[in-house]
């Protein structure tokens, strides 16, 4: 089986509730066909960097897949036809990553690694 990293955004009007159901009905969809869910990570409800359907803002949720390629085909016509998915995105990786991906991981701002290495009145700027 190969493995693959699969993010949708559903609609802003549904409840954190509905998105989490969404995505165990697409694990199920997975499941019945052979494959598996790794990791699944609810990044909440985010603002578009423009709008989609009408939608200034979004629920974005990541799923690590385990599956072979038609199950994944199979999942990506299911989110096609549903009316609650704005987008998705399936990307084929060499490996699956347990580790909490990045937008978990700096949810805050506070949080966000700084830039060493930085000086404001660097003489030797080239522009």
């Amino acid at each position: 089986m190969s493995y693959y990293e699969t993010i949708f955004i559903a609609r802003q009007d549904i409840s954190p509730a509905q998105t989490d159901s969404l995505a165990d009905s697409f694990e199920e969809v997975l499941k019945s066909l052979g494959g598996r869910v790794t990791k699944k990570e609810n990044w909440g409800l985010r603002t578009l960097a423009y709008k989609i359907k009408k939608n200034k803002k979004g629920h974005y949720v990541l799923m690590n897949v385990d599956a072979p390629a038609d199950a994944v085909a199979e999942l990506e016509r299911q989110m096609r036809i549903n009316d609650d998915v704005l987008r998705y995105m399936t990307v084929k990786v060499d490996s699956l990553d347990e580790q909490p991906s990045a937008m978990l991981r700096f949810k805050s701002n506070d949080e966000k690694p700084r830039r060493e290495n930085y000086n404001e009145h660097d003489d030797n700027r080239t522009y």
